[in-house]
């Protein structure tokens, strides 16, 4: 049975589902960046020395969802996680990292004689690569109401069947408007695994390099893209393109959005799509329209990428639009024909 204390009996304006891990953030200092046989950059070390690193950063309570609710807090809205965490040093860090950050913690399992999930983050420059390894939880809905977005992104290899009864769970109720930015496994699961939640989904958020895998394409044309991706159900598409912006279409209208500039050369580009990402929502959440959102979007992602880890960036609403009051002109969305 789930209980819930009095100031949370109201309805959550957004919902985030999906793992939550601490991230210990590691700097590289002797290492290279090669080109490899796919066309993809590869991290380089040489096997079998010691290698030396300059710091480690440890940033708990992080992960595609967990960024999102503390940045739709941030924002103003009210924000609750659904996950899991072992009863461990890491998970107790993670649930209070959470609650300082303004975000719910009463959907957040706490399972005995589990391990908390835990990363490593390989930093090289701005860049990095990420070790991962989701711990296996039993995912399961709890009771969190009709909350007005549900934000869903990254699980584990056995979650394939809560997949299925989110979908059936947000069927029973269409008035919840479902975010979709798929992991690592949910790509990797193919749309033919969970077509019921590309077609339940409000928003879908993904990039260049995970729409080509997501429609077993080669395609670079990202108008092609949004076209092949918004067939698969979502209302709204958007693909992110790394510095060359953001592009979004919902049927009628296709848009395009130039990154916001950054105040000083980025420290760390961890989290930035998932700012944009729960931004944009947060920003429709709030009644603004999608050029708007694409507006404010750029702007988290500008402001994360300054900082270690995924949440220190995040701005409240007010911070975020003294940004957008001191943006160049042509920051603005442009209509594609």
């Amino acid at each position: 049975m789930i209980t819930r204390e009095p100031h949370d009996m109201d309805d959550f304006d957004f919902i985030a589902i999906g793992d939550i891990t601490t991230d210990a953030f590691i700097q590289l200092k002797d290492a290279a960046v090669e080109d490899g046989i796919d066309g993809r950059k590869k991290l380089c070390v040489t096997f079998g020395d010691k290698i030396p690193y300059e710091n480690v950063v440890v940033v708990p309570a992080v992960g595609n969802s967990a960024n999102a609710a503390v940045a739709a807090a941030r924002l103003g809205l009210k924000s609750g996680l659904v996950s899991n965490v072992g009863n461990d040093d890491h998970g107790k860090e993670d649930l209070e990292s959470l609650k300082k950050n303004g975000v719910a913690i009463n959907f957040v399992k706490v399972h005995e004689g589990k391990l908390s999930n835990y990363h490593y983050v390989l930093r090289f420059g701005a860049e990095r690569t990420i070790l991962i390894k989701h711990e296996t939880y039993d995912y399961a809905i709890p009771d969190i109401g009709t909350p007005k977005w549900i934000y869903l992104s990254s699980l584990g290899e056995n979650s394939l069947p809560f997949h299925h009864t989110l979908a059936k769970y947000l069927t029973e109720r269409p008035e919840i408007k479902l975010v979709f930015q798929p992991g690592t496994f949910q790509i990797k699961l193919g749309y033919e695994n969970i077509p019921d939640i590309y077609k339940l989904s409000e928003l879908f958020f993904c990039n260049v390099q995970e729409a080509k895998r997501i429609l077993k394409t080669k395609e670079n044309d990202v108008q092609k893209l949004l076209l092949g991706m918004r067939d698969l159900g979502p209302t709204i598409v958007v693909i992110t393109d790394g510095p060359a912006g953001a592009y979004t279409y919902d049927g009628k209208e296709m848009w395009h959005m130039p990154m916001y500039p950054d105040i000083a050369p980025p420290v760390d580009r961890t989290g930035a799509g998932d700012s944009f990402a729960s931004t944009f929502t947060s920003a429709l959440a709030l009644g603004k329209s999608i050029p708007e959102a694409l507006m404010w979007g750029p702007v988290n992602s500008m402001s994360v990428v300054q900082h270690i880890g995924a949440q220190k960036g995040l701005l409240s609403r007010q911070e975020l639009e003294k940004f957008l009051t001191e943006a160049p002109d042509n920051y603005k969305p442009k209509q594609i024909k």
